[in-house]
């Protein structure tokens, strides 16, 4: 399964951007995918992610009530839409996925088998 992620930028304090990711293939019923981040110095974090088992979604608390990551019309596409953006969301985000993860195990970065690269969202001030 290969991920392709866009729609980084940069983006003043409260603006909004949407990131989109497309796998290639979604070989699961079982298929979540999610966006991790990772700012300078700090370790990835999860942000959200996508059960495409019952539609539902789940998320950071450092961005619930801001993004809301949503499935696309295109095939096996997922949105995250950030509003209201801070300074402490800059970071590099990564679309990742994977076809046998528990819902116990979806903040997990180290449980996902599939990664996009990464793209940057900077947040100025």
């Amino acid at each position: 399964v290969q991920l392709q992620a866009s729609g980084g930028g940069l983006v003043q304090v409260g603006g909004s951007l949407r990131l989109s990711c497309t796998a290639s293939a979604r070989t699961s019923s079982r298929f979540i995918m999610g966006w991790f981040r990772q700012a300078p110095g700090k370790e990835r974090e999860f942000v959200a992610a996508y059960n495409w088992s019952g539609g539902h979604s789940f998320y950071a608390d450092s961005v619930k009530g801001r993004f809301t990551i949503s499935r696309g019309n295109a095939k096996n596409t997922v949105y995250l839409q950030m509003n209201d953006l801070k300074p402490e969301d800059t970071a590099v985000y990564y679309c990742a996925a994977d076809n046998r993860l528990i819902v116990s195990s979806i903040r997990n970065d180290y449980e996902y088998h599939y990664w996009g690269q990464g793209t940057l969202v900077t947040v100025s001030s």
